[in-house]
């Protein structure tokens, strides 16, 4: 397989401007099959920007994104966001829906099952699948409002996923989200991530906690700039991070998932010690 047939998403010198504030300047970046890319920064940074760029969900007012291969201003957004699986926890659904059919909107891509549609047998057999990989089969027949919001996290990567998309956006996923929630998510991506192989996800947060182990590369944003990208090992590092989030850090790693504290009695950039 060549470089190019495995690019699933790449960005050239974007900038978004918005009200005359440049919200993202200069980015660029391309994730490929199978990568599983980190997308991290403090509040304000651009990264739900970014990731809106990256899904199709807003153009540019400068430089090229190109979504499997189709470059926003020359395709159908409608047409190209189904096939691209995007991941938000304040998904608008309020029906008391079963878990099962709530997976199986994601068919459709709507919000509420679509009157007189009936799914195909694959489909119901994709949606019991994914249900599976998930770790929610015992509660295919519960009803939505009864869920805790990690099941329902877990819920709405499923849904999202019944399109068969090669990309996976995951807008800050663990928000709200208790430890053992929190501990149930991650240990539901890693799952996936060995179910579906090419499969390439973007995930955005500002915890490094947060990251699953198998996080291959991460973006570090800082005023709507990228401040280091690539390969995790070279990016997330305690001075890197650091600057990021102007602090003095130390990270550390253990059996792939990140800590991080602050380096007490460093000196802070305002001159005050930490």
């Amino acid at each position: 397989m060549t470089k190019a047939t495995t690019e699933v998403l790449r960005a050239e010198d974007v900038h978004v401007v918005r009200d005359g504030r440049a919200i993202l300047q200069e980015v660029s970046l391309t994730v490929r099959a199978g990568e599983h890319w980190a997308l991290l920064g403090a509040n304000g940074a651009g990264k739900s920007t970014l990731l809106g760029l990256l899904g199709a969900l807003v153009h540019p007012t400068r430089g090229a994104v190109e979504v499997l291969g189709h470059r926003l201003g020359r395709v159908d957004l409608r047409e190209l966001r189904t096939l691209v699986g995007h991941v938000d926890p304040r998904h608008p659904l309020t029906s008391p829906l079963r878990v099962r059919d709530v997976v199986l909107t994601g068919a459709t891509n709507s919000v509420e099952p679509v009157p007189r549609w009936r799914p195909t047998p694959e489909q119901t057999e994709r949606a019991e699948a994914l249900l599976a990989t998930l770790g929610l089969g015992a509660l295919r027949d519960a009803r939505w409002p009864t869920l805790s919001q990690g099941q329902r996290g877990r819920t709405l990567i499923a849904r999202a996923l019944m399109p068969e998309p090669r990309l996976l956006l995951l807008d800050e996923p663990a928000t709200g989200l208790d430890l053992p929630g929190r501990e149930q998510l991650i240990d539901a991506l890693e799952d996936l991530r060995a179910a579906h192989p090419a499969l390439a996800t973007v995930l955005v947060t500002h915890h490094l906690e947060e990251l699953p182990a198998g996080t291959t590369h991460a973006v570090l944003l800082r005023d709507g700039r990228v401040l280091a990208s690539g390969p995790v090992a070279s990016v997330l590092t305690g001075d890197q991070v650091g600057k990021c989030f102007d602090l003095p850090l130390t990270l550390e790693r253990h059996e792939g998932r990140w800590s991080v504290r602050i380096r007490h009695g460093a000196r802070r950039r305002d001159g005050m010690t930490a």
